[in-house]
């Protein structure tokens, strides 16, 4: 059974897994070489130090690798630390993501399978042909059912893209009928499919971050490849749709210096720029008052992005502080 690091305690015994967030090593006062080590899991980060066959455990693993872990809590300067006997690196296969990453609270197989049943109530089919196409690409689908949504400012967690892309098509189903002239079938398409570039411009395997390919092209310029590229194996797929489609991934940012490189020029662009911008801002202030509100306050911290504090009456007393709270002045959608 996976123990947490917030659930270490000092003199007791640990036999865990952990992920290696820093390694180095050092020679005590005395001459004698050890190994210094940051682990972490979902729960929080530890320090770590190996003082014994330091030689065979250094070349045994090394920085972003998970590791099986020995050892025991001790109290160092009023810190806890794992003074750590033994090491083995163990297979990506061999742990739980979830156990090292914060994970989406909704069940994944279950919403993958509403967001399918969503789409199956798009009428036209060429473009019913075309999610079939992304939904047999098993490949695409184990990626997009794991992925965050963003590495910072909303669903910020494994599966939230895939729970922000169904919170969307949602609101397109409860929205859309509300006004006249709406291509329904074309807006359901482009809220399952605006964000599917994320799948490549994020790593989410070692820590959030953006792969190579996501910081030189990000994630609009890599669903538009991805979309041409099963619209290709579609040849009776009509011209004038996919130019409409690719228009609706192409400006669902809303704003040039959002990083769209068009503003919406349709009704079904407009709205669904502005659906995709309310759930990706409710749920990043949804996230940041979870962390940010110190209990009984009835005030948030300040949120950087959005330059101002919120106002959260009797929310704040249920709330719980984290050891550790780092701003992010950093805006994603």
């Amino acid at each position: 059974m996976k123990t947490y690091i917030n659930e270490i305690k000092e003199n007791e015994n640990v036999d865990s897994f952990f992920l290696v967030k820093e390694k180095s090593s050092g020679v005590t006062k005395t001459g004698n070489a050890y190994l210094k080590l940051k682990l972490i899991d979902r729960s929080g980060e530890i320090e770590g130090r190996v003082w014994t066959s330091v030689d065979i455990f250094s070349v045994s693993f090394e920085k972003d690798d998970f590791i099986h872990v020995k050892g025991k809590g001790v109290s160092f300067q009023d810190h806890l630390q794992l003074n750590i006997t033994h090491i083995e690196r163990v297979m990506e296969e061999e742990i739980l993501l979830s156990d090292f990453f914060p994970m989406t609270e909704k069940n994944v197989d279950e919403m993958f399978q509403t967001l399918i049943d969503n789409g199956q109530q798009i009428k036209d089919q060429h473009l019913s042909q075309l999610l079939r196409l992304f939904w047999e690409d098993q490949s695409f689908v184990e990626r997009f059912k794991i992925a965050p949504a963003s590495t910072r400012l909303h669903h910020t967690y494994l599966g939230g893209l895939l729970e922000h892309t169904l919170s969307l098509t949602q609101l397109v189903l409860k929205n859309a009928s509300h006004y006249k002239g709406l291509n329904l079938d074309l807006l359901l398409t482009a809220s399952i499919l605006h964000d599917l570039g994320k799948v490549d411009e994020l790593t989410y395997h070692r820590s959030f971050d953006y792969s190579d390919e996501g910081r030189l092209l990000g994630h609009i310029i890599l669903g538009i490849e991805k979309l041409d590229g099963k619209i290709r194996k579609l040849p009776h797929f009509p011209k004038d749709l996919a130019i409409q489609l690719k228009h609706l991934l192409l400006s669902h940012h809303g704003q040039y210096h959002w990083g769209s490189p068009k503003r919406p020029m349709t009704l079904e662009a407009v709205m669904l720029h502005y659906l995709d911008d309310m759930d990706a801002k409710i749920n990043g202030i949804q996230q940041f008052l979870k962390t940010q509100v110190s209990g009984g306050s009835k005030w948030s911290a300040y949120h950087p992005v959005f330059e101002q504090f919120f106002y959260v009456p009797g929310l704040g007393a249920e709330m719980e502080l984290p050891n550790n709270i780092e701003e992010d002045e950093l805006e994603e959608r």
